[in-house]
């Protein structure tokens, strides 16, 4: 009877999970669309900036990604993918644009 209570628990709990980061990917994506991100950047395409899934797949495994990227698109700049400097996002919140980059990175 324990192990089923365990088994419950540990469902319960994955699930819940999901739930959460479903969440945060519904929000990230709000966040996207209500900023100027989309002008410059799609999530498989090449457009002026790198892909989203570019960026994830370059980065994956960096434990120091999230920090940095938030950063770089708050501070803007260029160098990491080319000439072509993107823009600086200073008034983007920090939390906001760490959901973003939380999402995005997820998509390798």
């Amino acid at each position: 009877m324990k192990s089923c209570k365990f088994v419950v628990a540990a469902a319960t709990a994955f699930f819940a999970a999901g739930a959460v980061h479903a969440a945060d990917a519904e929000k990230a994506k709000g966040l996207i669309k209500g900023s100027d991100c989309l002008a410059c950047h799609a999530e498989a395409t090449k457009l002026v900036g790198p892909a989203y899934k570019e960026v994830a797949k370059k980065y994956k495994g960096n434990a120091a990604a999230t920090d940095m990227l938030v950063k770089k698109i708050k501070a803007g700049g260029s160098g990491n993918w080319g000439a072509i400097p993107m823009t600086p996002h200073p008034n983007l919140k920090d939390e906001d644009v760490k959901t973003m980059v939380d999402y995005i990175l997820s998509l390798s």
